[in-house]
């Protein structure tokens, strides 16, 4: 158990009396790791070893926090040794010791090892999938698919909170988001590092452990989504990037800058589905109310007459074209708080192509919508959760042959509106923006 059952169990560091004997062995390729943090796994210390080749064997010393660890050849291991003298070994972001054990091989009890051998085999399995790496600061495994895991916990007795999942989990890295939910009455989570490698490191580790004595098993994957859209910080989802995200209850910290925020968005992005948005002002003296440039007068005549009284935000919308020609972009170094905004340089305009297919698509905001540029290996379940999360209940979901293109329907015309706004050029990894439009089709 990696938490809480007995808080105390923690033992210090033995003090380090040796002082350390670095010259004394001579080169072995079985090494001395000292200072590990309790409660260790056996991956957790293979894993420092793998970068420079076979790991052939590993005997864990629980009570003094101490391993051996037996490499393939005495060369990898002197490669290991020289690698860690230039760059401070680390497990669970404490700084661990490795030297050369006088032992020149590792005997171990079998029975005793059975676990460590099965880790071993696991491990070297994947291992053998892959060509030896020569860079040693590579781990040798395949490259992690994503930067987001997908946790389910097993015979949950005691309740998981998403701060306990940050907690254990930050122990490998930095913990950007967290979507909790429930799902076939399982708790899961999806949890977001700031890097693939991290989330490769913490699914070796926890996967198949427990949270607490003999209970909450941690079964863990890599998701299909490379990204989380997170739209409330509360105890169901938080996006730590952006403490500045309102809590859902319509309370949010920042209020005046969130809603400005929000309102560019929405202009934005709503407009962009009849149109390519050149620039947006949102007005002094009425944060709520914008002036928005399209590329062409039938492009801002389409604008009003889809969007003109549709409810956003609990709000109906009015769309009238303005007697402006042009939005003026602020004069250099005056300060105008960020109310104007000039998109002209985007690379995500859908109608930059003259005689475009997104001509022919441009249909009035409708509870369906049509959802373009899915990357390989999306598949229903993602995109369900991706669109519930953003604040609605999907409805029905249906993908066109190819899995590149799908429909989606919420249960309302302002639900998707509100998803369109949030997820219109998504992030889906590889270079794939997710494209969002309103469908006239129904499912």
């Amino acid at each position: 158990n990696m938490y809480g059952s007995s808080p105390n169990s923690m033992t210090a560091n033995g003090s380090d009396s040796k002082k350390q004997r670095l010259d004394e062995s001579p080169p072995s390729r079985v090494l001395h790791i000292r200072k590990l943090p309790s409660e260790v796994s056996e991956t957790e210390v293979i894993a420092l070893g793998l970068p420079f080749g076979k790991v052939t064997n590993i005997l864990m010393l629980k009570g003094k926090n101490q391993a051996f660890l037996e490499l393939g050849t005495e060369e990898a291991a002197i490669t290991m040794v020289n690698y860690y003298t230039a760059v401070t070994p680390q497990v669970r972001n404490t700084p661990v010791f490795i030297q050369y054990s006088n032992h020149k091989e590792l005997k171990t009890d079998s029975a005793l090892n059975q676990r460590a051998q099965a880790v071993l085999q696991a491990v070297s399995a994947v291992q053998d999938g892959s060509s030896p790496s020569s860079d040693p600061g590579v781990l040798d495994l395949a490259p992690p698919p994503s930067p987001v895991l997908r946790i389910i916990i097993d015979n949950m007795f005691y309740p998981v909170t998403l701060d306990v999942l940050q907690q254990i989990f930050s122990k490998f890295g930095t913990v950007m988001k967290i979507i909790t939910f429930t799902k076939n009455n399982q708790f899961q989570a999806l949890l977001q590092f700031s890097d693939p490698v991290n989330a490769q490191q913490a699914k070796l580790s926890l996967d198949g452990q427990n949270i607490y004595n003999s209970c909450c098993t941690l079964r863990i994957d890599f998701s299909k989504l490379v990204n989380l859209n997170v739209k409330y910080n509360n105890d169901k989802s938080r996006d730590y990037t952006r403490p500045d995200l309102p809590t859902g209850d319509g309370e949010s910290t920042n209020k005046d800058h969130s809603l400005l925020g929000k309102y560019i968005s929405v202009f934005l992005r709503l407009h962009s589905v009849y149109g390519d948005v050149q620039r947006v002002k949102i007005l002094y003296n009425k944060k709520d109310s914008a002036l928005i440039q399209l590329s062409d007068g039938n492009q801002a005549q389409l604008a009003m007459s889809h969007l003109n009284g549709q409810k956003v935000f609990g709000k109906v919308m009015r769309v009238t074209l303005s007697k402006h020609q042009t939005v003026a972009l602020p004069r250099e170094g005056l300060d105008d708080q960020l109310l104007t905004k000039d998109f002209s340089g985007s690379p995500l305009h859908r109608f930059k192509k003259p005689g475009s297919k997104n001509f022919q698509n441009i249909f009035p905001p409708s509870a369906t919508l049509h959802l373009s540029n899915i990357r390989d290996g999306v598949g229903e379940e993602d995109l369900r959760l991706l669109f519930s999360n953003s604040g609605g209940t999907v409805k029905a979901f249906k993908f066109f042959q190819d899995r590149k293109m799908a429909l989606i329907q919420m249960s309302s015309v302002e639900e998707a509106i509100q998803a369109l706004m949030d997820l219109h050029n998504y992030d889906m990894g590889g270079n794939h923006h997710l494209k969002v439009s309103f469908s006239k089709s129904t499912i």
